[in-house]
């Protein structure tokens, strides 16, 4: 079995661990229903996202996703 023939310094051991942090989730407002939400995603308050409706809502509690094909978003 592989052993250590060093003691791994405490830089060394700090560097490796630099990308193991927890990173910041960005909220913004919606523009449309002014409620928060994560940056460059629908909002799932309204369904809208960038002034389009992704998420059509048929009742409280239901929703429907709109599929939308590369010839209907031209």
């Amino acid at each position: 079995m592989g052993v250590p023939k060093r003691k791994t310094s405490k830089s060394r051991r700090d560097k490796r661990r630099t990308h193991d942090r927890l990173k910041m989730v960005n909220i913004v407002e919606c523009p449309r229903c002014h409620s928060k939400k994560i940056s460059h995603r629908v909002c799932e308050n309204c369904g809208y996202y960038s002034e389009h409706e992704i998420i059509i809502f048929e009742e409280k509690g239901k929703r429907k996703e709109k599929k939308e094909t590369k010839e209907a978003s031209k």
